[in-house]
């Protein structure tokens, strides 16, 4: 059974709810996008099962081993086993480790059959260092839901690459502190085999329609670092979800220009935008979102704001690589398993 959420951002005023409408049609379009290509099956991980093993790696940043252990305690009350990694508590500057003990770390998790589910501790920066390497690894042999967000983007887009799917979602911190919170839950719902079906609020700067294709994204300045490169995830007709942090936005304007120069923006189906965290309304935009409109108005595609993920108080999981629903209406926007 689907997992049903609704998101609310308390009492919404007219005179928002009024804007919304006026840059979203109550109709919205179904317009298909054609891959290019056949894109490579996707394969999703199976669900865990009671007494399976979950490893906990630190492939980026370092963490507090305090919060490794909490989130450690919470698997294990969740009737699972914690494998954390050697160099999991690990700190050399502002990596967890060298290069070689963070691959040793990873590639272990990623290859052992045991272990059914990897959860990152944390993102940072790093995990770049470690995608070539891994790239060689069979692992369509032995898939596996990876978690997190963040400097994780990258590891997502290695196994994007792979035809995998894994999880944008709560890392260790993020579960530890929030063991019951929705986030959480629907971590756990996807990691048990339940496939995630939202409904959160409108935004003022929406644009209606709806679209189908395969869910990818993460944070923008991880994944424009990607850009033609075999980690390069924007393919033809997918369905792209942003965020960032600590960004100012004339930086965030420049990484949108180059998708747009490079065709990326032309060839999606759909755009999700998250929360842009710590940065500060400038000269010439009030917001991050204004500006983000201001290019992504000119495409006819749905897009939706102000969504529940990224490095603010929520990170809404999402399933990169399961192909999704998105429809956007002047009062609601729903993403959904396509049918």
């Amino acid at each position: 059974m689907n997992l049903r959420k609704l998101i609310t951002c308390g009492i919404l005023c007219p005179a928002i709810l009024i804007l919304s409408m006026i840059n979203c049609s109550s109709t919205p379009s179904d317009k298909p996008v054609t891959p290019s290509e056949e894109p490579q099956e996707v394969i999703i991980p199976a669900p865990l099962r009671p007494g399976d093993k979950v490893a906990i790696v630190t492939p980026a940043g370092p963490i507090d081993g305090k919060i490794i252990n909490a989130a450690a305690d919470l698997l294990r009350s969740r009737g699972y086993e914690p494998v954390i990694y050697p160099h999991a508590y690990g700190r050399l500057g502002y990596y967890s480790g060298t290069a070689d003990e963070r691959f040793a770390d990873l590639s272990a998790a990623l290859t052992d059959p045991s272990i059914k589910a990897i959860l990152c501790s944390r993102g940072g920066y790093g995990a770049v260092h470690l995608l070539e390497r891994l790239n060689t690894l069979p692992l369509r042999d032995n898939p596996k839901w990876l978690i997190g967000f963040s400097d994780i983007s990258a590891l997502h887009a290695l196994l994007s690459a792979h035809g995998i799917a894994s999880i944008h979602g709560p890392m260790a911190k993020g579960i530890s502190e929030n063991p019951n919170g929705e986030d959480t839950r629907a971590l756990f719902d996807i990691l048990e085999g339940k496939m995630p079906s939202y409904t959160f609020a409108p935004a003022t700067y929406n644009q209606c329609g709806t679209a189908t294709g395969r869910l990818v994204g993460g944070n923008v300045a991880v994944l424009a670092g990607l850009l033609d490169t075999p980690y390069d995830i924007f393919d033809r007709g997918t369905i792209i979800f942003l965020e960032d942090v600590s960004e100012p936005i004339y930086k965030i304007e420049r990484i949108l220009y180059q998708l747009q120069l490079a065709g990326i923006l032309d060839r999606a189906a759909g755009i999700l935008i998250g929360e842009f965290t710590d940065y500060k309304p400038d000269s010439v935009h009030p917001s991050m979102e204004e500006m983000i409109h201001s290019i992504l108005s000119r495409y006819d595609i749905p897009v939706a704001y102000n969504l529940p993920f990224g490095h603010g108080t929520r990170i809404t999981p999402f399933v990169e690589g399961a192909t999704v629903t998105l429809t956007v209406t002047p009062t609601t926007v729903t993403l959904a398993p396509a049918q």
